[in-house]
């Protein structure tokens, strides 16, 4: 699944990337040809009070999952400007402090990068920009460099990665009870609107999917795509983690937007979470957390990767 910036919600997006998956309910199966695999064998049609079977769940978990590989790949071909707004607030519930940030995203050999352009809305002066441009570079030296080995080795490892990723989305099924709510227009187009309450009961098989039960959500799926199209996640319990014990308390909440780029996409548009997080021994702290994306750009494939003292000279 696709990087989002801010460190504090690093691991509510990792399970609600994968928790999306869990509920694409339909009324009636899209055309085969749009599905992966052997998604037209998929019996998708509701029962007489219209809701789907926990085992028809199961069955669509595991094809939007590869439909999701597929649109993070696409992904990749893709630069855009990723706009982040923090609002600290005080015991009130009042904004005490704000900081925003902007980058550029971008693909390098195979690495997704950001690189920082704006402070507050202003652009970066011409030390903090060098320091920006260096860092840029040092990666574009490190993969220009890298041995045949170490890019196998390193391409390996990201495999690895992503499978341990496809466990975690099957293992979602069996972690929630769904239900089809209905449908609503978003953007006009049309979504299935489905809930997904924790399963009691649930015994995970891997460690990861201990904190599925910690949280519940409504996602609203592209009828069409079979994609996500909004999600929105709430914390049910402490959620404990990490060698700094970070916990994120009962009530934080994320939602996450995405839009159809190019007719061959889905990309994400807005994040917003409301966070309650305590930091090993320091004291808790509220924060909201926007994300905002726009300009998003299709990278030729032809395009050549140079330095940036190159560019600059051009």
């Amino acid at each position: 699944m696709r990087r989002f910036g801010l460190a504090p919600i690093a691991l509510l997006i990792i399970l609600f990337a994968s928790l999306f998956a869990f509920g694409q309910d339909q009324s009636a199966p899209p055309a085969s040809g749009n599905l992966p695999g052997d998604a037209s064998l998929l019996d998708l049609k509701t029962d007489a009070s219209g809701k789907l079977s926990q085992e028809q769940m199961q069955q669509l978990l595991r094809i939007v999952a590869d439909k999701d590989l597929e649109n993070d790949k696409r992904l990749r071909d893709y630069t855009y400007i990723e706009r982040d707004q923090e609002h600290k607030l005080d015991g009130k519930g009042q904004v005490k402090s704000t900081e925003v940030k902007t980058y550029e995203v971008m693909e390098l050999y195979g690495e997704q990068v950001q690189r920082l352009i704006e402070k507050d809305d202003k652009k970066l002066d011409k030390k903090d920009a060098a320091k920006e441009e260096e860092k840029i570079q040092k990666i574009i030296d490190k993969r220009k460099n890298e041995s045949e080995s170490d890019r196998k080795k390193r391409e390996q490892r990201e495999e690895k990665d992503r499978e341990e990723g496809r466990k975690f989305v099957r293992e979602v099924a069996d972690a929630y009870n769904f239900t089809l709510v209905g449908t609503e227009t978003l953007s006009g187009r049309e979504a299935w609107v489905i809930e997904g309450e924790p399963r009691p009961g649930f015994v995970p098989r891997l460690k990861e999917s201990k904190y599925l039960s910690k949280f519940r959500g409504r996602v609203w799926i592209d009828k069409n795509d079979l994609q996500l199209a909004k999600m929105d996640m709430e914390c049910l319990d402490t959620v404990t983690w990490g060698l700094f014990l970070a916990r994120f308390h009962k009530g934080s909440r994320f939602m996450l937007e995405q839009t159809r780029v190019n007719d061959e996409v889905w990309l994400p548009l807005h994040v917003t979470a409301k966070i309650d997080v305590r930091l090993a021994l320091l004291k808790n702290f509220d924060v909201d957390l926007e994300q905002t994306y726009r300009d998003y750009k299709k990278f030729r494939a032809t395009a050549k990767i140079v330095s940036v003292g190159a560019v600059q000279e051009k």
